[in-house]
Parts: structure tokens; C-alpha cells; sequence
């Protein structure tokens, strides 16, 4: 690293011998020709002065098990190091959140250190290996590059603060060919098939405008299969055939969504049922006093990428949802789909191993739910092929709240604020990422590492505590959550029948250097917004003070009809709500059904051996014990 006569960087290793890897990781090297592996802790510290040498010996005592483990602290960069070609070490990349980095930061300020900058990280040290095989070892077992980075030896730390960006407000001029359109939504991940992106130059036209980068991209999130849920609103023509191949029927499905599922729930109206279809969860009733909400959905594509993550902020997206519909979480269950577990490691697959898959979710998905002290209660894993590449990560989450506790409406003048974490480029176009196919393209780290996001539990529980206060004095008329789509989502919806205007310098940030359309993009598990009257914002500011969460007051419900963003004064979004809510061009699809031959079973009666039969369908994963993933996922109280 150079050396940079502003700041004293530190590094401290922490770890005994032997300390094996993470099991998973075990079995994955056992292809590579290992004869051994060690794991230690890393930590990078940066600060303005140079701290003192007793302060730096009690910081590693707090980061070591006294009885097993050893730290050695190191100011960088090392002199006379030898060369080091039989280890790797790993962090995560620039601006991807470090939930450990962030303790180690707490623990250092309380004693009297006060760090610039923290980064957590591994070292495995291997042996048995030549340079190449090292470093293969490193990017299939150890490495994501997703949301990491690696160095064969050393590992030269990245600081947050090397992050920058221009600030520049790009323009969009979208008078162009229909084939050019399509090519600006493929190079920018917007996910907007021609139709929808014709819409927008017609706008164009009409208004003699361009459109900023904000509004492209805020158009594009609120179009998406993941937020609008085209598919399901999509006009299909279905036609009905014999198993001779002769049409039956056909008829037109006005929606899905509108003349099937809806229509289902609205054709037997039941007085338990208090809200579906237009919020954040499903909410019945539970008896006179108590309303229980549910909610449930998929985080795949991010899972594939980034097991961890992914799995992580689905869990934390359903236990958000919940805290939206103004409850409390109380159980999270999940469906888990992965592909074989016994596929090679050292076989090119193009993506990550399903062993390290399911690894990644598992844990990411108990990890959540245990730090917001929500077990989940009940699932299931089953494995197939067919999850090889991109495996099912279903989510959900069952909340508790005081019947009708929860308020929707906002009103002209409320407040727009924003609790919880701070914004950085997590998630970014992570709602049209998770609207596009998985393939080589799009699973690629420098194609999707900003819209997979490492979660923060630790905040979104503080955020629950505050929304459950606020709930119960009244001080807000409507809360959603900063999911997909980020501040963009929220305050879209949120304003979708008044119109809202909102100062993005008024955000607190991670770190400096976003562009304004980031800041109004991007998506955290651990933000909510609320619509705040006046008379109970300094209450609200008070909760968030003894809570100690991060509170930013926006801007205002303006009743104008218009989303209104600045950034600085300067005008970054003015559209219409109606082009938002209303303008997206519906799909028109085409559905074919005809009977599938069936087949006569062949039945065989001849004898079988039960022993080996039985045997058999116990060595199936599907039929196996689960024991090891339950026990995993479930808090122990």
C-alpha cells in the first residue's frame, strides 16, 4: 500500500492453529490438491493520528478468545515482507456493507481511538499448492467477486474513501430509432421491453424535454416485473386445445392478477380480512384485539450471485414488509430450491458451486431472523437439477399488530421522512436486475454487485422498535418500506394519489461521491418512510435520538400531482404521478394449452428387496435428514 503521510494504517491478524475454514469451504478445496488450510481474522484500521501502542493492544484483546487465539497488530505497509505465495486473503469490496467493521469501529471510539476508516477480512493460509492452483482455489471457493476482492499474499486494504464520483446529472434525448431505444434499456439495465420505452419518447416529444438520468431510471424501477408485476396485469389471448390437436376455446384474460387471483378473494368476501392487494402485507383479522399480517417473496437472482447476501436481505426485505404494514415481526418460514450438492468444485460451471449456494443462504437466511430475535418456524429444502445455476429462495414472514393500528393515508403538508441506515450504492437497479433472465451476462461481478446487498439486522431492529412507538402514539398518517427501488419506490408510492417534493442533499450517506439518481435509487433493508404531520415530527426526531437512528426529513406531500425532486436546488426528477402509476403500456401475450398424452405406468411384479429400497430413498437429498439446516436457521432462545 502507498504510503500516504495523512493517515496510519493498521493491520491486525487474529487466529490460532489449527482453525480450519468454514465446512463448506473444506469440502470444496478437498478437490484441489491441499494438504492443509488455516484460517485467520484480518482487520484494517486507518486513522488521522497514530495511535498509541497500549490502546492498539487492548483493541486486538477485544477482537481475540484469550485462550486460543493470537493478534498481531502491524503498521502498514509492511517493510522487508517476504514474499507470501501460499496464502489468500479476501475483504469486501468499496462501499459493500461490513456489519463487523462497524463494531470494531464502535469498539474502538470507546476506547479513545476514533478510526477513519475500518475493513474486516479473511486470510486462508494453504499449503500444497502451486501459484495457478492458488488462485483458482481462491476465485471457486473463497473469493465473490461479487461483493469481494482478493490478493494472493497481502492483501493492500480499500478504503471507503477512495469512492468518487463527478456529480454529474445526465440527460437523456430519447428522439431516437426504436432499435437505438432498446439499446440505451440494454446498456443501462433498464429491463423496458419497446413498447414501454416508445411511451417514453412519446413523452418526450409531446413536452419537448428530456429525460434526466433520475427520471430514467425511476421510470424503469416502477415499471419493472419486480415492482409493477407486468405479467400479471398483462391482456392474454388463451386458446384451449384437444389432445388431437383441435381448438376447443379461446378467450381473453383481462389480467391475471385483476380476473383470477383478485377476483378470487373479491368473489368470497370475508370480514377477517382486513387488507390484500394494496400494501406492503396481507393483514386478517386474529381476534377482536390482534391483526396478524404475512407476507412472502423470492429473492433468487441475488441469492445465485451472492448466497449470503441475497438470502440475508430476502429475509430482511419480508421482515421489513411487515414492520411497513406497522407490525411486528414474530416467525420467518422459507422454501429453499438448490441444484446437486455433489457436482465437482474444480468443474467450470460458470457460477457458484450449489454446495457454496446453499451454504451462503442457509446462513444468510438464519442469520437475520436470529439478530432481530424472529426464529423461523417452519420450511422446506429440496434439491434439483434445475436449480444448478439460479436456486429458489422463498421468504416469508408472519407479523403482530393491534387491529387497525395501521395507517395508510397521508395528507397535504406531512413531512416525508426517512429512518434507519444510511444510503450508499447498495441495490442499485436491483428491481430491474431481478426483472432481467440470469445468464453469463447478467450474473457477472461488475454487472451485478451494486444491486446485491449485504443487510444490516442490527438497524432494521432498531427501526422496528422505533416504528412500534410511533405506531402506537399516532405520529404518522402512512409508512412504507425503501425496498426495491429505493427512496424512489417509497415516496412514489407513497405519494401516488397527492404528489410529493423531496431535497436529496438532505440524505445521509454512507460515504461521499454519489450522483443524485444513486442517492434517489438506491435500496436498503434498514430504511422506512413515513408521512409525518407537523404536530408530531419533533416527537418522532426524539424516538430516533434515544433509539439511536439515523432520521432525515425529506421534503413534503404537496397535493400538486408531480414528483418533484431537487438535489442541491437543482431540478433531478419533474413528472407526472399519472405517467408513473398510470402510463406503463399493458402486455399482450398469447397462451396455449393442450392436454399432455399420459403414459401407462409399467408396473412390475416382481419382488423387491425393502432393505435396499429403503436404503435408497434415504440417500436421496429431498428425503434426507434436514437436521444440519434446521438447527442452523432456528434461534435458540
Amino acid at each position: 500500500m502507498a504510503v500516504d503521510s495523512l493517515y496510519t494504517d493498521v493491520r491486525i491478524e487474529v487466529g490460532s492453529s489449527p482453525s480450519p475454514p468454514h465446512a463448506t469451504h473444506q469440502a470444496l478445496a478437498a478437490d484441489f490438491p491441499v494438504t492443509n488450510i488455516n484460517e485467520k481474522r484480518l482487520f484494517f484500521l486507518r486513522f488521522a493520528q497514530t495511535p498509541q501502542k497500549n490502546q492498539l493492544e487492548k483493541l486486538s484483546q477485544f477482537l481475540c478468545d484469550p485462550v486460543i487465539d493470537q493478534a498481531i497488530v502491524q503498521l502498514l505497509p509492511l517493510e522487508d515482507e517476504p514474499s507470501d505465495a501460499t496464502a489468500i486473503e479476501v475483504s469486501y469490496l468499496p462501499g459493500v456493507t461490513d456489519r463487523v467493521a462497524f463494531e470494531l469501529s464502535q469498539a474502538a471510539q470507546a476506547l479513545g481511538l476514533d478510526p477513519l476508516h475500518v475493513l474486516s477480512g479473511r486470510r486462508y493460509e494453504v499449503k500444497g499448492l502451486d501459484p495457478h492452483e492458488l488462485k483458482d482455489l481462491a476465485e471457486k471457493v473463497f473469493c465473490n467477486a461479487v461483493v469481494e476482492n482478493y490478493a494472493l499474499g497481502k492483501l493492500d486494504p480499500h478504503f471507503l474513501g477512495a469512492i468518487a464520483s463527478d456529480g454529474k446529472i445526465e440527460q437523456f434525448q430519447l428522439d431516437l430509432t426504436d432499435d437505438e431505444l432498446l439499446k440505451l434499456s440494454q446498456e443501462r439495465r433498464l429491463a423496458l421491453n419497446l413498447a414501454e420505452i416508445q411511451v417514453l419518447r412519446q413523452f418526450c416529444l409531446e413536452h419537448q424535454r428530456h429525460l434526466s438520468d433520475a427520471e430514467l431510471e425511476m421510470l424503469a424501477q416502477t415499471w419493472s416485473e419486480h415492482c409493477y408485476h407486468k405479467t400479471f396485469r398483462a391482456q392474454i389471448h388463451f386458446q384451449e386445445y384437444n389432445a388431437e390437436g383441435k381448438r376447443i376455446s379461446e378467450k381473453n384474460i383481462d389480467g391475471l392478477l385483476k380476473q383470477h387471483i383478485r377476483a378470487a378473494t373479491e368473489a368470497n368476501p370475508k370480514p377477517w380480512l382486513i387488507s390484500a392487494f394494496v400494501d406492503n402485507a396481507g393483514i386478517v383479522a386474529f381476534d377482536d384485539d390482534y391483526e396478524v399480517s404475512f407476507k412472502v417473496e423470492t429473492h433468487n437472482h441475488p441469492s445465485a450471485l451472492e448466497p449470503f447476501g441475497g438470502a440475508n436481505t430476502g429475509v430482511g426485505g419480508v421482515l421489513r414488509d411487515i414492520i411497513g404494514v406497522s407490525a411486528r415481526p414474530i416467525a420467518v418460514t422459507d422454501v429453499l430450491c438448490f441444484g446437486p450438492q455433489n457436482l465437482p468444485s474444480s468443474q467450470h460451471l460458470g457460477n457458484l458451486h450449489p454446495k457454496r449456494i446453499q451454504a451462503g443462504v442457509v446462513a444468510g437466511v438464519g442469520d437475520y431472523g436470529n439478530k432481530m430475535g424472529v426464529p423461523t418456524v417452519n420450511g422446506a429444502v429440496i434439491y434439483h437439477e434445475g436449480y444448478t445455476a439460479n436456486p429458489l429462495v422463498y421468504c416469508g414472514c408472519v407479523g403482530l399488530a393491534p387491529r387497525h393500528s395501521h395507517q395508510t393515508k397521508p395528507e397535504i403538508g406531512d413531512h416525508i421522512v426517512v429512518l434507519g441506515g444510511k444510503t450508499g450504492r447498495d441495490g442499485l437497479k436491483g428491481a430491474t436486475f431481478s426483472s432481467l433472465d440470469l445468464d453469463s451476462e447478467t450474473s457477472q461481478a461488475s454487472f451485478a454487485s451494486t444491486a446485491v446487498q449485504i443487510g444490516d439486522p442490527i438497524i432494521e431492529k432498531d427501526v422496528m422498535e422505533v416504528i412500534l412507538v410511533a405506531r402506537d402514539e399516532g405520529l404518522y398518517h402512512a409508512i412504507t418500506d425503501c425496498g426495491a427501488g429505493g427512496l424512489s419506490s417509497a415516496v412514489g408510492d407513497m405519494a401516488k394519489d397527492l404528489g410529493a417534493k423531496v431535497e436529496l442533499s438532505q440524505v445521509s450517506l454512507k460515504y461521499s461521491g454519489l450522483r443524485p439518481w444513486e442517492i434517489w435509487l438506491s435500496e436498503a433493508q434498514e430504511r422506512m418512510v413515513l408521512a409525518v404531520p407537523e404536530v408530531h415530527l419533533a416527537r418522532l426526531l426524539e424516538l430516533c435520538d434515544h433509539f439511536g437512528v439515523t432520521v432525515d426529513k425529506l421534503g413534503e406531500m404537496t397535493g400538486s400531482g408531480r414528483m418533484e425532486v431537487f438535489f442541491e436546488g437543482y431540478i433531478v426528477v419533474d413528472l407526472p404521478m399519472s405517467l408513473l402509476h398510470e402510463g406503463h403500456p399493458r402486455l399482450k401475450l398469447e397462451a396455449v394449452w393442450q392436454p399432455v398424452a399420459q403414459e401407462s405406468p409399467n408396473l412390475n411384479d416382481s419382488l423387491v428387496d425393502a432393505n435396499n429400497l429403503l436404503l435408497a430413498m434415504l440417500q436421496n437429498p429431498n428425503v434426507a435428514s434436514k437436521e444440519h439446516i434446521v438447527r442452523t436457521m432456528i434461534m435458540r432462545f
